[in-house]
């Protein structure tokens, strides 16, 4: 079924076209013109992995920006097939863009400490489940339900041998020493570069999470290690100035970072190197000291 098709049956009797557009990983996308009303893009999946995949990603974006001040689109329609936000532009290639995005950033993570780890129900990250149940300990959820989760997943299995598999399970027992102690925040979740846009006025403004409350650094990880552009770099100094990191926080980015490796490999057939730094970050894990 086309995204026209997906549309027109779920009431939105007033679309004329839609444009494909490329950039997502997981699922089909596109600018939907409307007769007599402004373009709105609209998202869906080839097979819903689940009924309730765009009801989570709609009440994801609702809570980053009513709990966190973050921009994100408006949510026109969200049902199983389908999903139509307002649309937003692409962001600037600006310094001073992602100045703006550090702060905003900063004040989502900052404004919205939560003492347990998790959320009220399970959402998607990608196509697969994440998992969110809660959790007292930040290093026992991160673990359980960010590391060890995907090793059940056919694709995971097929791409990490028995050694892998250990050393991922060591690393996990050894998470206490090598991650310090954090409060849960509210975080988008999915925050790699695609998913970061404009407003029509400029502003940054988010699209596409996996919302939770976890470590700041799920997020400040996810955007460190995908190839952010050359002006991104100011983003980080200022983050790091307006939340207090420490010195050490680069360090701890591949560790952090595995969990989104891991969701990759469990879900495409070209991982992009994925398997690859999962063995790099395991290889000090590989063998008991």
């Amino acid at each position: 079924m086309t995204l026209l098709e997906r549309l027109r049956r779920a009431g939105m009797r007033e679309v004329i076209a839609v444009d494909p557009v490329t950039g997502g990983l997981a699922a089909l996308a596109g600018i939907a013109t409307r007769r007599n009303a402004s373009s709105v893009f609209v998202k869906a999946f080839a097979d819903p992995p689940a009924d309730d995949v765009f009801v989570a990603e709609a009440e994801g974006l609702a809570a980053l920006r009513e709990l966190g001040g973050v921009t994100t689109p408006e949510v026109i329609l969200a049902d199983r097939d389908v999903l139509v936000l307002s649309l937003l532009r692409a962001r600037p290639a600006s310094e001073v863009f992602w100045e703006q995005f550090a702060h905003l950033l900063a004040g989502l993570h900052l404004s919205t400490t939560h003492p347990r780890f998790g959320w009220h129900r399970d959402n998607w990250l990608g196509r697969r489940r994440q998992v969110n149940t809660w959790n007292d300990d930040g290093h026992a959820f991160f673990a359980q339900h960010r590391l060890l989760r995907w090793l059940d997943e056919p694709r995971v299995e097929a791409a990490l041998d028995a050694g892998d598999r250990a050393a991922l399970e060591r690393l996990c027992h050894r998470l206490p020493d090598l991650l310090p102690d954090r409060p849960a925040c509210l975080t988008h979740g999915d925050l790699w570069a695609q998913n970061i846009l404009a407003t029509p006025d400029g502003q940054p403004a988010l699209i596409d999470p996996a919302v939770s409350y976890t470590w700041a650094e799920v997020d400040l990880a996810h955007v460190w290690s995908t190839s952010p552009p050359p002006e991104a770099q100011r983003m980080f100094e200022v983050y790091a100035e307006l939340t207090s990191l420490d010195r050490d926080w680069r360090a701890r980015m591949p560790i952090i970072q595995l969990r989104q490796h891991l969701a990759v490999l469990a879900q495409f057939d070209d991982d992009w190197g994925a398997a690859d730094q999962v063995r790099a970050v395991l290889a000090p894990f590989r063998t008991r000291s």
